[in-house]
C-alpha cells in the first residue's frame, strides 16, 4: 500500500506533538525519533510523487509530439 505525504506529514506531527507533553526522557526521545523517521518518509513520498508527475508529463509530451509526426 503507498502513503501519501500527507499520511506521513500527519504522523510527524502527532509525534512531535507527544515529544512536547511527554514527562520521561526516554518517550521524549522515542517521540523524537518518530518524528525525525516521519519526516523522513513524508519528504520521500513528496518526491516520489513530483518524480511521478514529472514522468507522467514527459510521456505525455512524447505521445504528443508521435501523434503530430503521424
Amino acid at each position: 500500500m503507498s502513503q501519501t505525504y500527507e499520511f506521513y506529514s500527519a504522523r510527524a506531527k502527532e509525534a512531535a506533538a507527544e515529544a512536547k507533553v511527554a514527562t520521561l526522557d526516554n518517550v521524549r526521545d522515542r517521540a523524537l525519533r518518530s518524528h525525525a523517521t516521519w519526516t523522513t518518509l513524508a519528504n520521500q513520498a513528496r518526491a516520489v510523487a513530483k518524480q511521478r508527475q514529472k514522468i507522467e508529463a514527459d510521456k505525455a509530451a512524447e505521445r504528443e509530439a508521435a501523434a503530430s509526426d503521424a
